[in-house]
């Protein structure tokens, strides 16, 4: 009887794995046939990922020897977060309007600025610059054009040029002037289904984050029992390089942001609450975002003067080596770092699938592949994971 028993075990084992892979098929399938309404519930969980550790640190606190339970610190953190946001646009928004109509009005002061005398006097610089690099292209003033002068190379009319350039920069404005209605119908359209979509994410996030612990062991009893202490582990190195890579970038995120602006400030450069938050936003994405930011800061502080480019250039310099050298090891740790041709493939891969928003996601993503299939290494080559381990206990 103990040997029929004993003969039943592996059917049974392999019956029970079997099951178990035909739900998580069935949840994969679901996840692919449902991948269009994905964003918001990705969203709400990178929220609550975000939040986890300060909820349990508030669920920790004793008010009369009872724990605050999880909703209420939900709703502090929320109430502190929607207070942040009202500061903000009382605070920030009119300085970031002041910024924005300042650049319309130099936009509009250097346009009216180009009478055929600054043209003419623009045109001579560009061909004397032309001339000094050795390319032959001759910027044909309005005399030479009337009297019949010819130039060597290749002849360029620039006033006819720019002129040109307006005219039909007016024209395209009369032509859609009819659809400013529609334009400013569809912007409110967009910005009340984006204040939707916030409170809806904000509210997933909330489940998520309140039954944290709830659907964490759910999911672990998709796992056959014999490899359930192989899943926490997993768990537990996705953790360790999601929390480097997701809480560890937003903030050295904030503390670029503050940096930029400080820089921004010292040397004088304009639009310097613009351009720190456009530096803060985009640090969000790695290597290039931090990249496209500083172009515009450099550009902008060149205009008042080469000097103060390179002092700008210097500074951001300095604070992506202080990033590097300092935050990123601090904050992140080694288990969260990803190596710079992993993460440019994951956002040049997460752009050209999903645009903007998988080049946020992209990152994430990325630690928790390069997570799982490091685990599923050391795992097949356990002398390779304890040398590894004996290399990580001297810095510990």
């Amino acid at each position: 009887m103990l040997q029929h028993h004993e003969l039943n075990v592996p059917a049974e084992r392999r019956k029970r794995i079997y099951i178990l892979a035909g739900l998580w098929l069935t949840v994969a399938v679901i996840l692919a046939l449902f991948h269009s309404v994905l964003l918001p519930f990705a969203s709400a969980a990178l929220i609550a990922y975000l939040v986890h550790p300060l909820v349990t640190r508030i669920t920790q606190v004793k008010v009369r020897g009872y724990p605050i339970p999880r909703w209420v610190g939900i709703l502090l953190i929320y109430a502190l977060f929607f207070l942040a946001l009202y500061l903000f646009f009382i605070a920030m928004v009119p300085q970031l309007y002041r910024e924005l109509a300042r650049i319309s009005r130099d936009g509009v002061a250097f346009i009216n600025s180009l009478t055929p005398e600054r043209i003419h006097v623009l045109a001579d610089r560009a061909e004397d610059w032309l001339r000094a690099n050795g390319i032959p292209v001759a910027i044909a003033t309005p005399e030479d054009i009337r009297t019949g002068v010819s130039s060597t190379g290749f002849s360029l009319n620039l006033e006819q040029v720019i002129q040109d350039v307006a005219a039909s920069l007016t024209a395209l404005t009369r032509e859609h002037l009819g659809d400013i209605v529609t334009v400013s119908r569809n912007i409110i359209t967009s910005v009340v289904a984006g204040v939707f979509m916030m409170f809806f994410i904000l509210m997933v996030a909330a489940f998520f984050s309140i039954d944290a612990q709830a659907i964490v062991r759910y999911f672990l009893s998709l796992v056959p029992a014999e490899y359930g202490t192989d899943a926490k582990l997993l768990l537990e190195r996705i953790d360790r390089s999601l929390s480097g890579v997701v809480r560890g970038q937003v903030t050295i995120c904030l503390v670029n942001g503050v940096l930029t602006f400080v820089g921004l400030l010292l040397f004088g450069v304009k639009f310097a609450f613009l351009l720190a938050t456009v530096a803060t936003v985009f640090s969000l994405i790695p290597i290039f975002g931090t990249i496209l930011s500083s172009v515009p800061i450099v550009l902008i502080a060149l205009a008042d003067g080469f000097q103060k480019g390179v002092a700008i250039l210097l500074w951001i310099i300095g604070i992506h080596a202080l990033e590097a050298y300092f935050l990123n090891p601090k904050i992140m740790g080694s288990a969260a770092r990803i190596h710079p041709v992993i993460v440019a493939f994951s956002l040049i891969a997460g752009e050209k699938m999903f645009g903007l928003v998988g080049a946020l996601f992209a990152v994430p993503v990325a630690s928790l592949v390069v997570a799982c299939f490091d685990y599923a290494r050391l795992k097949a080559q356990p002398t390779l994971a304890e040398v590894q381990l004996e290399k990580a206990e001297p810095s510990k």
